[in-house]
Parts: structure tokens; C-alpha cells; sequence
């Protein structure tokens, strides 16, 4: 049970394992893109060009949709990156259902693990499986392996990342239980920490903070959903960034200070100055500054801001 691009890594791994995929279940179809086309999911394409039979619940509570899993039969329900299953289907499964999580549970419980993770500034990572109960992101643990987070990564690239791991992991997990080796443990309420799901208003930059964590709340952003700010009226994301530490502070907040090389743009913070150096202005494709700045003057001393 899966539906975008990181469900698709794992389900690749699974069709190349031993292991028979008896169906595979993920969102309707739904329209996308300025056109609006109807397009089915990542999960989707990918289950259908391996002749797996998909199912597409409108309400995963529908009593078609359970009788349906019923007749499969199957050993075990394999959840990732999907919806929160009605807790009467785990017991449909054999061997139970068993989930696959971009965080070290109980650490990052939520819809987003992996840029929260970087947002905070986290040096390390990693991927869970555990077993599924009634509150979401709180069952059993069975395994996990720790993902470095290294001082540039954005949340794309610690997400390709994660989806390879994670689909080994759950491979491993599988085969863990086939074998009966498995030994819950009980996850640690007393270092639970959240991930809630990030909306647009979330990803407003505030340059009046200590430099690294404006540069940290960039990549947790990177690529999607982008942390922005405004050069006058137009909507500025920043999708790449790096930091320069000094010990004063020549202007306010979120000031452009200069160009250096016209391949960057210099950006006031708290305890140091942001170097913006790949970008995405408001209808505009995505660039590096250097282009950016070859048919843009920014003038020093413009004041980078909410748009009011």
C-alpha cells in the first residue's frame, strides 16, 4: 500500500525479491498540472506495468474495499508513504501489517520526517518498520539503520537516500518475519518528537535568526514545498543555500549586501550572512543566481521580506 515516488523505490525492491505481491493498493486517480489531466499514481504505473492487480479505494473504510482484502489472503499488509489504514484491516494479514517510516521512531512521528529533520538541524537519520496499532506512528518497532545527514543535504536528495535504505530495510524486515526472528520493542514515549505535515504558510523564511538554522530551514524545504521569501511583490524561493559565519551584524535582517562574483546572493541573518545560490522567482523556472542575475539587478541594500 503505497502512492508516490518513495513508495515506488520499495515496491521495486519487492519485485525483484522472492516474494509474491498480491495486490497493490493506492490513491484514485486524480487530475494534476495546469491541464489538469487525470494521472494515476507513481504506485500506480509502476504496479500496472508489472501486471500486479491494483485496488483504489475512494474510502479506505468502504466494506468493499475489506472484503476485497479478505479474499486475498494475504500474509502480510506492507504500508508505505500511503493513508492511515482503519485498524479492522491489520488483523486481515496473516503475519499482521507493518509500516516503513523516514525517521529513527520514536523520533519525527508524522507526515514529515525528513524535512523536519533537517529543518531542525539533525546530523543523523534513518528508516523504521514496525508494526501498525490504532494511533499513527506508535506500534512496535522491528528495525532500523541510521542515514547520515550531512551539513548541505536538502530533503530531496536525504529522500533518495532514505527510499534505497528503506526498501533494503523492508526487505530485511520481511524476511525477519517469514523466519519468526522478530522481537518487538516497545517504542520510548519519553523521546517522541513531531512531524507535522508542512503547508505553504509554513515555509516562509525569517531571516532574523541565527544564520545556520535559516540555511537548515532552506534545505529541509528543498525542493518541494521551498522555503520563500519576497524581492518586492514577487514570491522568491530559495532552493539552495550555503552560510557564511561572521561575528557582526552591518544591516538588518533579510538585506541584500551584495553579489560577490554575481553568483550569489548575500543575505543578512543573525551571526552571519546566507549565500542564496540556486532559486526559483515567481514564474520562472528554477536557476542558479549567476543566471538569475544575468537578467536581474538586485539592488544592495533591497530588504528581502514577507511581500506586505
Amino acid at each position: 500500500m503505497g502512492t508516490p515516488q518513495f513508495a515506488v523505490v520499495c515496491l521495486n525492491k519487492l519485485l525483484r525479491s522472492r516474494h509474491q505481491i498480491l495486490s497493490v493498493v493506492t490513491s484514485p486517480d486524480k487530475p494534476v498540472g495546469r491541464g489538469l489531466k487525470v494521472k494515476p499514481s507513481p504506485v500506480k504505473e509502476t504496479a500496472v506495468a508489472a501486471n500486479i492487480p491494483v485496488l483504489q479505494p475512494v474510502k479506505l473504510n468502504d466494506p468493499m474495499f475489506f472484503s476485497e482484502i479478505e479474499k486475498l489472503k494475504p500474509d502480510l499488509i506492507v504500508v508505505v508513504a500511503f493513508r492511515i489504514l482503519p485498524e479492522e484491516l491489520f488483523p486481515m494479514a496473516t503475519k499482521g501489517a507493518i509500516n516503513l517510516h523516514g525517521s529513527l521512531l520514536p523520533k519525527y512521528r508524522g507526515a514529515a520526517p525528513i524535512n523536519w529533520a533537517i529543518i531542525n538541524g539533525e546530523k543523523e537519520t534513518g528508516v523504521t518498520t514496525f508494526f501498525l496499532k490504532k494511533a499513527v506512528d506508535t506500534g512496535n518497532l522491528i528495525a532500523q539503520e541510521k542515514i547520515p545527514i550531512t551539513p548541505d543535504m536538502t530533503a530531496g536528495e536525504l529522500h533518495d537516500v532514505m527510499a534505497e535504505k528503506g526498501g533494503d530495510l523492508l526487505i530485511k524486515t520481511i524476511e525477519m518475519i517469514e523466519k519468526g526472528e522478530v522481537v518487538p520493542q516497545i517504542q520510548d514515549e519519553s523521546v517522541v518528537s513531531k512531524a507535522p505535515k508542512i503547508f505553504p504558510k509554513d515555509c516562509l523564511i525569517d531571516f532574523d535568526q541565527q544564520v545556520g538554522m535559516a540555511h537548515d530551514f532552506i534545505r529541509g524545504l528543498s525542493p518541494k514545498p521551498g522555503a520563500y521569501t519576497y524581492l518586492g511583490n514577487k514570491r522568491l524561493v530559495i532552493l539552495r543555500s550555503s552560510v557564511e559565519n561572521l561575528d557582526s551584524i552591518s544591516s538588518s535582517p533579510g538585506t541584500v549586501l551584495d553579489t560577490p562574483d554575481s553568483k550569489f546572493l548575500q543575505i543578512q541573518c543573525q551571526q552571519g550572512h546566507l549565500l542564496a545560490e540556486k532559486i526559483k522567482m515567481e514564474g520562472k523556472r528554477e536557476m542558479s543566481v549567476e543566471d538569475f542575475l544575468r537578467g536581474h539587478q538586485v539592488e544592495r541594500g533591497v530588504v528581502l521580506g514577507d511581500g506586505d
